[in-house]
């Protein structure tokens, strides 16, 4: 072999050998630490981490969003074991301190060792959906390490990945505007019973019927176009603005998630380019209207529905506002006397058309007479007024609720599904002019 090629070789054969030579000695410092040496190193990298952000951190804590909404936490971790943290869960978002350790298992963990604001998603006495499994929360998170500057944890119990990113001053002093949202959302008692998604690509608008559960902050939304089979489900976060929902509403190519609250007709809406638009609104009419009504209109058969207040006050479908109204009659009686049915007969063949109101408490029936007419467009049946078995001083206690029942615009007259202690179908009616709705058996 030539001389040349013997160099050439004596050279690749070292660099070979520098080559192997490095690699063992990174491999060698890599396993130099013991497997406790190591979650020890990570135990200090993961304190120092939480305690390194000014403001501290931010988590929108997802427990589940297949079920649940999000619930948004801030933690600013103290030396000493010490963290101060605050959540809009509920109203309460001032700041409460208790303890937090880093604890070492089969990995590194933060665990909030005394009771704060994440406890209360754990709270098995506090359960809106399965008994005994509270929100699904948990106050353990394991350390997986760090991402584009967010601390990435994963939950003891689910396995749920929970991202902690840097918090800023505005976001503390915000955090109540978030119970802001959480109320515009809810509505009060005053707010109109339905709700409904309206989802546009700047061209056609697609309509659902959107059933939201404040408790759970979590959403569905049902089609009404015939032809348009697509449900979707959203859990709800909330933000000083308005909220976002996961996953995103997909509209087009599009993927809107952040809705601004609209205070001019109380709706939320996310905007898009070329527009696109989700809007959840508010609606005093039915997202689904029935012909339920039209069986009760004059010439009908004989019907009587009533609302029996010893079995159906605490019915789902009786509305806040509606319960309020029952309450202010009740007060101005005696204590001894309450609302005990509020009956209503159609098409009687002796006294035609009546609302009769009966009481406890030995206070004698007072009945209001009644023509029926229909608003066959918006699907309403109208009871006007004609006449009273009693004087109008002796009925006035009875006008408030007298009012959401005869009023001009109407009643959606609704056949349930459901039914309560007893076999009798239920109906519910809801006026067109109010968020006053009421449970009856039919009779």
């Amino acid at each position: 072999m030539k001389t040349k090629n013997i160099f050439k070789y004596l050279m690749l054969l070292f660099l070979a050998l520098q080559l192997n030579s490095c690699v063992s000695t990174e491999a060698e410092q890599k396993f130099d630490e013991t497997p406790t040496e190591r979650l020890n190193s990570q135990k200090k990298e993961l304190n120092d981490l939480l305690l390194s952000s000014a403001e501290g951190w931010k988590a929108v804590y997802y427990t589940d969003d297949t079920q649940l909404g999000g619930f948004t936490h801030l933690f600013k971790f103290l030396p000493n074991g010490k963290v101060d943290m605050a959540s809009d869960f509920d109203a309460d978002t001032d700041i409460h301190n208790s303890q937090y350790e880093i604890q070492l298992g089969s990995t590194v963990s933060v665990v909030f060792t005394t009771k704060n604001k994440i406890h209360l998603l754990s709270d098995s006495n506090n359960s809106p959906i399965a008994a005994g499994k509270g929100f699904l929360g948990d106050f353990q998170f394991l350390y997986y390490g760090q991402e584009n500057g967010d601390i990435v944890f994963r939950t003891n119990r689910t396995v749920k990945e929970v991202r902690f990113v840097k918090a800023t001053a505005q976001d503390w002093t915000d955090l109540k505007k978030n119970t802001v949202s959480n109320a515009n959302m809810t509505g009060d008692i005053n707010s109109p019973l339905f709700r409904i998604m309206e989802i546009t690509d700047g061209s056609t608008v697609k309509k659902y019927d959107f059933n939201y559960n404040a408790v759970t902050r979590f959403g569905s939304a049902a089609p009404l176009e015939t032809g348009n089979l697509e449900t979707l489900k959203v859990a709800v976060a909330y933000t000083p603005a308005g909220l976002t929902v996961k996953p995103a509403v997909v509209v087009g190519n599009q993927s809107l998630k952040d809705f601004i609250y609209e205070p001019t007709d109380k709706s939320f809406v996310a905007t898009g380019t070329g527009g696109a638009k989700v809007a959840i609104k508010f609606t005093n009419a039915p997202p689904i209207l029935t012909d339920d009504y039209k069986l009760f209109l004059e010439g009908g058969p004989q019907i009587t529905i009533g609302y029996i207040a010893a079995n159906l006050a605490t019915a789902a479908t009786n509305s806040a506002y509606a319960k309020s109204i029952l309450d202010k009659v009740n007060a101005t009686l005696a204590a001894n006397q309450k609302i005990a049915r509020v009956q209503i007969a159609f098409n009687d063949p002796l006294n035609g058309n009546y609302i009769a109101y009966t009481f406890n408490g030995g206070k004698a029936a007072i009945y209001h007479f009644f023509t029926t007419s229909e608003d066959a467009v918006n699907k309403t049946i109208i009871l006007t007024d004609d006449g009273w078995s009693a004087n109008a001083a002796t009925r006035a206690f009875l006008k408030i609720l007298d009012d959401e029942i005869v009023n001009p615009k109407g009643l959606y007259l609704k056949k349930e599904s459901f039914t309560i202690f007893y076999s009798n179908v239920i109906y519910t009616y809801a006026s067109a002019a109010t968020p006053f709705r009421l449970t009856n058996y039919r009779f």
